[in-house]
């Protein structure tokens, strides 16, 4: 598929899901203001994918699809400032130019059930660009000379065959011994930690309480702390466990949410943002959209951020939402806490609950793969908290007809790029971009998922 095809493909379905999201907006704003959209982002890394700057041509010798592919590495353009590279972890499926892209979790994406996964991370720390000496990197694999291109080609090339599990080999003699040298010498290493969280994403209380702690999990040396805008309004101010005002704090750090006695029933939030460099092998999925999943190989000082919300009550019910899509269990995990004096009862998934004054309760919800998704847990007098996304946990297991990679071989040039004039990012896949089979489905409605799994946790305090 050529770029100008492929632009237009996603501008399609950035317009289709576009008005795909305003049904959710409107489904939400039906009711009074309790009805909010809730983010589920877990924090850390968003960025926007650019060009491939280093890399060659590979061939795929599979079940699935025999064809060229372009092999090589991603830069991604982060929101607030830094860059990222990043490596194909999934062959079969195209990228869509400029796709919005966050960082996380193996348990979020095709790795969470690749028991080779830590092999892929022990790749990305011992060869190209973490190892920038390539007449070193040569010599330790026997690849004669390599330049950016062939180093690049060659790592995805191993990485494609721990994260796709599939026979590919570098058109490049070079880029091939490298990635032989690579894939055999591969280790199993574990997980790289987030680069910025927050725990609990979501607490509630009574007003005239300090709601919490949130604590921050990071490896910057020291985040920023903002309430949103209409906290003040609300008479909320971010404060510490000595209940004073917090701006800063650090790993560790537990940030409450103090709530002045008699305030109305409300709900509001705070974002923590810190700079640093995300670590090495965290995973990379498109930000409700379809998109080939990424990994991490490299990272300048970056923009991240964490958000965490609140909700009080003067008195009855008070409830804390959360989510998070967990591949192990095919869907996404639903947890209700109740730190009110009276039950809360709840529809979720055509299901009806009731979580009793400190207690809590955790349901996953069924989600399809590949497609949208909205979840929505309702309760008495319009209360209304959704979650959207896309649920993306596997690697593609076939493709479209034609050959595999969104791109022709590359002309002679003299310039570094791999790829040809007009080619922009594009590495694996099909001959087809599938977004908008993918997003035509847009919304699964909150009924129309099945419950998986449902535990109570009821004890007194909470979680």
């Amino acid at each position: 598929m050529n770029s100008v095809t492929r632009r237009g493909a996603a501008r399609l379905a950035a317009a289709v899901l576009a008005s795909g999201l305003a049904v959710v907006g409107a489904v939400a704003a039906a009711g009074p203001a309790a009805a909010v959209r809730m983010p589920q982002n877990q924090g850390g890394v968003s960025a926007a994918l650019g060009a491939i700057t280093a890399g060659g041509r590979a061939v795929v010798h599979d079940r699935r699809k025999t064809g060229e592919v372009a092999a090589g590495l991603f830069e991604m353009k982060v929101d607030g400032g830094g860059a990222l590279q990043t490596y194909c972890i999934d062959i079969l499926t195209n990228t869509v130019d400029g796709a919005k892209y966050r960082e996380a979790g193996w348990n979020e994406s095709s790795l969470h059930d690749n028991k080779d996964a830590g092999k892929i991370r022990w790749i990305l720390q011992h060869s190209y660009p973490q190892i920038n000496d390539l007449a070193a990197l040569a010599k330790d694999s026997g690849a004669g000379t390599l330049d950016a291109n062939t180093a690049a080609a060659g790592t995805q090339v191993a990485i494609w065959r721990y994260s796709d599990h599939v026979s590919v080999d570098a058109q490049n003699p070079e880029a091939q011994k490298l990635a032989d040298w690579l894939y055999k010498s591969a280790q199993d290493v574990e997980e790289p930690k987030a680069s910025l969280t927050l725990g609990p994403s979501a607490v509630s209380g009574k007003s005239g309480q300090r709601l919490g702690p949130v604590t921050v999990h990071t490896d910057a040396a020291s985040v920023t702390v903002a309430p949103s805008g209409d906290a003040a309004a609300k008479g909320v101010k971010i404060v510490g466990k000595d209940g004073k005002p917090v701006t800063t704090t650090a790993d560790g750090g537990e940030l409450y949410f103090s709530v002045p006695a008699g305030a109305p029933d409300g709900f509001t939030s705070l974002k923590v943002t810190a700079a640093t460099k995300v670590p090495v092998g965290r995973a990379f999925i498109g930000d409700h959209i379809k998109t080939q999943a990424l990994v991490l190989a490299g990272s300048s000082e970056s923009t991240v951020s964490a958000t965490a919300t609140a909700t009080w009550a003067k008195k009855g019910a008070a409830p804390a939402v959360a989510a998070r899509k967990d591949c192990t269990k095919n869907g996404v995990e639903i947890t209700v806490d109740n730190k009110g004096d009276e039950a809360f009862p709840f529809e979720l998934a055509g299901s009806r609950h009731t979580v009793r004054p400190g207690g809590s309760e955790t349901v996953v919800v069924k989600a399809g793969e590949d497609k949208a998704y909205r979840v929505a847990v309702t309760g008495a007098n319009g209360y209304s908290r959704t979650f959207s996304g896309i649920l993306d946990c596997q690697t593609a297991e076939s493709g479209s007809t034609g050959s595999v990679g969104g791109a022709p071989p590359a002309r002679p040039s003299p310039s570094p790029s791999p790829l040809a004039d007009g080619d922009l990012a594009t590495t694996g896949g099909s001959g087809s971009t599938p977004v908008v089979a993918g997003l035509a489905v847009v919304l699964i409605v909150a009924g129309g998922g099945a419950v998986y799994a449902l535990r109570r946790r009821e004890a007194a305090g909470g979680r």
